[in-house]
């Protein structure tokens, strides 16, 4: 080989190394930080459920949380009905888990087995940030997994685009997700609950 030929082959293994580094570097940072989150347009257009922005309409792209208003006075018509990301649920005919309904979050299966968590009114965060209001510390947990909030007096579970999803009864959580009461929730290595 030519020296010509030996330099191009040193130089394009260097690259490919490099590539590599930084595509390690940008997955580690996204892991550790979240995805970046793009502003909702003033003018965005409506998804088939009322709500806007990326991840809420038919558009793929990061879920972006909305400000939603604790009653559905508040809400235009088409917000009013929620969208289901698991049918079977409601055909079995369970409860909802409503503000009435459920009191608490028990932690079922993972390193926090046992532990209690009273609801409130305000929006309960998952993930592994310090910041959540229920810290999972695994590997399979992002580090804002989902939210748990208020929908009028229903509770709801929204995936915040995390890389291993959110599971409701087995069913993957793609929309805001409202919980049948005493149904099994997982994030991560973490199963739980909403109960009386």
């Amino acid at each position: 080989m030519s020296e010509l030929t030996l330099l191009i082959l040193r130089f394009g293994f260097l690259a490919l190394l490099w590539a590599f580094v930084f595509g390690i570097v940008y997955a580690l940072r996204s892991d550790l930080f979240g995805a970046r989150v793009r502003r909702l347009q003033d003018a965005a257009p409506a998804g088939p459920t009322g709500l806007s922005g990326p991840g809420l309409g038919t558009g793929p792209g990061p879920v972006v949380a909305p400000a939603l208003s604790p009653t559905f006075a508040d809400a235009p018509p088409a917000v009013q009905s929620l969208p289901t990301g698991n049918p079977v649920l409601l055909q079995q005919g369970r409860p909802m888990a409503t503000t009435g309904s459920a009191m608490r979050l028990v932690i079922t299966s993972g390193p926090k087995a046992g532990t209690e968590i009273p609801l409130g009114s305000e929006p309960l965060t998952i993930g592994r940030s310090s910041e959540s209001g229920l810290q999972i510390r695994d590997d399979y947990t992002s580090t804002h997994h989902a939210r748990l909030l208020l929908w009028g007096d229903e509770w709801v579970i929204q995936d915040l685009d995390s890389t291993n999803g959110t599971f409701l009864d087995g069913a993957r959580v793609t929309v805001p997700t409202q919980i049948p009461i005493n149904t099994p929730l997982k994030v991560g290595a973490t199963t739980f609950e909403l109960r009386r």
